[in-house]
């Protein structure tokens, strides 16, 4: 029985979140095609874990034996997260664009994941090799040859958190763009495409999905 990890970071809520919608088209296919797989579940808008402070940081840094009450404590949440994601078999992660970067929210999670010596910097690291999806929709273009191309810094930064560099998560992108054509003076033009942008995302997610739920269950 194969587990997803999905986690979703929009602020606003289903129907009115393109990363919402299209992850939600990626775990429908998941489990239509895997209707007894696990789905680990987290909102990370209405359910958000703290920050990661000097306790949590520092136990990190500590062997298990040596930590003190209060970092154990601080600890328990890292554990239960990475925990999550050890446990995953593949992982769903919406990400837009707040601000040209990811939502304060998904960086927060990965403080919290992010553990030297054991899913990151390590000979054997927990979580490579899981194959990790992530739908990084976007109010405007990104794109190589737009005018703000190098205004793109969450696909690069995604990609060396959870990609070789960082996890080892074999990550594939499926980027909606152009998602406030429809609401923005200027973008009228455009609204086209952001149709377009959508519609293909949702084909991709669907078809990354079923993918994924018949690889793993088989």
């Amino acid at each position: 029985m194969a587990t997803l990890l999905h986690l979703d970071t929009s602020v606003f809520p289903d129907g009115a979140s393109v990363s919402r919608s299209v992850t939600a088209s990626f775990r429908a296919a998941w489990q239509a095609q895997h209707p007894d797989g696990q789905v680990i579940y987290r909102d990370l808008n209405a359910d958000p874990v703290p920050h990661l402070e000097s306790l949590g940081a520092g136990a990190g840094f500590t062997a298990p034996a040596d930590r003190t009450a209060e970092q154990a404590a601080a600890f328990a949440l890292r554990e239960q997260l990475i925990g999550e994601l050890e446990a995953a078999d593949a992982v769903l992660i919406g990400a837009p664009m707040y601000n040209y970067a990811i939502p304060s929210t998904l960086k927060a999670w990965l403080d919290h994941v992010i553990l030297m010596g054991r899913t990151t910097a390590a000979e054997a690291r927990t979580a490579a090799g899981k194959p990790a999806t992530v739908v990084a929709s976007r109010g405007g273009g990104y794109g190589p040859g737009t005018p703000r191309e190098n205004f793109e810094f969450v696909l690069p930064y995604l990609e060396t958190v959870l990609g070789p560099e960082g996890f080892g998560l074999d990550v594939e992108f499926i980027v909606p763009e152009l998602t406030l054509a429809a609401s923005t003076p200027g973008m009228e033009h455009l609204v086209e495409p952001a149709r377009t942008s959508r519609a293909r995302a949702h084909e991709a997610a669907e078809s990354r999905g079923k993918e994924l739920a018949a690889r793993l269950a088989a």
